[in-house]
């Protein structure tokens, strides 16, 4: 899956919050849904979403899934944001000198 298709599907603040969610545990579908204001079915159909790309794998024990992240779906975004790292230490030292000369 490429980069683009990533974000899109990124793009959804409750799949960011889900993947946020399976960053920091392990939970079953059911676990997960709480504090979402969002139908089993809903959750299941972002779980696939999110399945599908590549962020998150399941594993089956018994009657439950527990889903976590998938750390090398992320990679094409890691490769992406990489490209860019370069620019950036050039612009945080013209800030910096902007903020200076601003404080003089």
């Amino acid at each position: 899956m490429s980069e683009m298709d990533i974000f899109k599907v990124l793009a959804d603040p409750t799949r960011r919050a889900v993947l946020e969610r399976l960053a920091e545990a392990e939970p079953t579908a059911t676990d997960l849904r709480a504090g979402f204001a969002i139908s089993q079915p809903a959750m299941s159909q972002h779980l696939a979403v999110l399945r599908e790309a590549g962020l998150i794998k399941e594993r089956r024990e018994g009657r439950f899934s527990h889903y976590s992240v998938a750390p090398q779906g992320l990679a094409p975004l890691h490769d992406w944001l990489a490209r860019y790292k370069a620019f950036w230490p050039s612009r945080i030292d013209s800030l910096k000198d902007l903020l200076k000369e601003m404080d003089q």
